[in-house]
């Protein structure tokens, strides 16, 4: 039997309080419906699994009333365990409308997009079926992700901004993923292209394909944030989080999964896996910004406010605010470099607690670039004869053009 229609709010209230109080309940960190895209060859493999609505610490109420759809399916939740994921039925998605009732007539624009997703299922169960491509989602703890499904919604939660940059347990997710083929926003196994290849060469009917990747682009499921400019899809991956105001130029441009922006940047050259840059910085023509895989030895990067990153720079070391690093150097944690004792003070006039202290009989230090980290104001340049890197304080502000952000 399906639930009756609740008839208004009052009572939709009370069914929420009751499957609280029932069977191990506990809020969720984030839960969702997502549609699955699953193998061509292998059914059981997920491709994809793409969410119109997310939610991440917020509508516990549509998170009850989904439990309780559920356990009319005889389908019991276990709180016990990290995350939840099952199929969801056409039985489901009645007793879902059934529970949201109430506000039915009020679910358009932002307004209730929980019960404007089951509507629209319910439109599809009614036209076409919903087959086992519909799943419930739910994560309880942030452990590292068992499935495609808690994958994407992790995912999902950073590029919509939900969950701040490495925030989130991504461990072991290059296991979890399927390494695609990506035909515009089609995943397609490869398994299933390399045993269809001639007959889809010999009849025109090969597809384009953008990439193979374990990731999809962040424009195929994520609609940037206001004034963001992505001039070339390719170059954001699912995971990225982009600030309203961010520009991202072709080229060399790249920003990865669980890497972005705090506010509006430029960005012209890489930006790894892991790290954040902060409002107002440019991250020049070709730079590179190492994740924790590429030379940092694990260390996050973070760029302050208001730092130019010069063309074709590589910077492996935290910086602060209004930091600029010139074109072409490489400031690496191991880098040495040279600074004055002048120059030193007037470091420490911003950066009160920066160990170094400069000695009276010391004109210059030679120090690595990693014992300069998150500093503000400083100057990375090189002395073009001798080839030294010297550190200033900086000297020059850092302002992007409005106009372009």
């Amino acid at each position: 039997m399906a639930i009756k229609p609740i008839e208004n709010e009052k009572a939709f209230k009370e069914l929420v309080e009751e499957v609280k109080k029932s069977g191990g309940y506990r809020d969720p960190i984030g839960f969702g419906i997502t549609k699955v895209d699953r193998g061509q060859l292998n059914d059981d493999k997920i491709l994809q699994a793409t969410y119109p609505v997310v939610n991440w610490k917020e509508n516990y109420g549509s998170a009850a009333a989904f439990i309780a759809a559920l356990r009319e399916c005889n389908i019991e939740v276990d709180f016990s365990k990290s995350e939840f994921v099952c199929d969801i039925k056409k039985k489901f998605v009645k007793n879902a409308l059934n529970i949201f009732n109430p506000y039915i007539e009020d679910a358009l624009g932002d307004k209730h997009r929980n019960v404007q997703v089951i509507k629209h299922l319910n439109y599809i169960a009614q036209s076409e079926g919903l087959d086992n491509n519909f799943k419930l989602v739910f994560i309880f703890d942030d452990a590292a992700p068992q499935s495609v499904e808690t994958t994407y919604l992790k995912l999902y939660a950073l590029s919509l901004g939900y969950a701040p940059l490495r925030s989130l347990n991504l461990s072991g997710i290059f296991g979890i993923l399927e390494n695609v083929a990506w035909s515009v926003n089609i995943p397609i196994e490869l398994d299933w292209l390399k045993a269809n290849e001639i007959e889809l060469k010999l009849e025109g009917a090969y597809p384009f394909i953008n990439s193979v990747d374990k990731f999809p682009r962040f424009l195929q499921h994520v609609i940037p944030a206001d004034k963001v400019r992505i001039l070339d899809a390719s170059k954001v991956r699912m995971g990225a989080q982009l600030a309203a105001g961010t520009a991202v130029m072709p080229g060399a441009s790249y920003i990865n999964f669980n890497a972005g922006t705090t506010g509006a940047v430029m960005v012209e050259g890489r930006i790894s896996s892991s790290v954040v840059v902060g409002e107002g910085s440019d991250v020049g023509g070709g730079a590179s910004i190492l994740g924790v895989l590429s030379g940092t030895n694990g260390n996050p990067v973070s760029i302050g406010k208001n730092t130019l990153l010069g063309a074709n720079s590589v910077t492996g070391i935290p910086l602060g605010d209004g930091c600029i690093v010139d074109a072409g150097l490489a400031i690496l944690e191991g880098t040495k470099v040279f600074i004055s004792k002048e120059q030193l003070n007037l470091i420490l006039e911003i950066n009160p607690d920066f160990k170094y202290k400069p000695s009276d009989d010391i004109k210059a230090y030679i120090i690595k670039a990693i014992e300069l980290s998150s500093l503000n104001g400083l100057h990375f340049r090189q002395e073009s004869q001798t080839g030294k890197i010297f550190v200033n304080r900086s000297n020059r502000k850092v302002v992007l053009n409005a106009a372009l952000h």
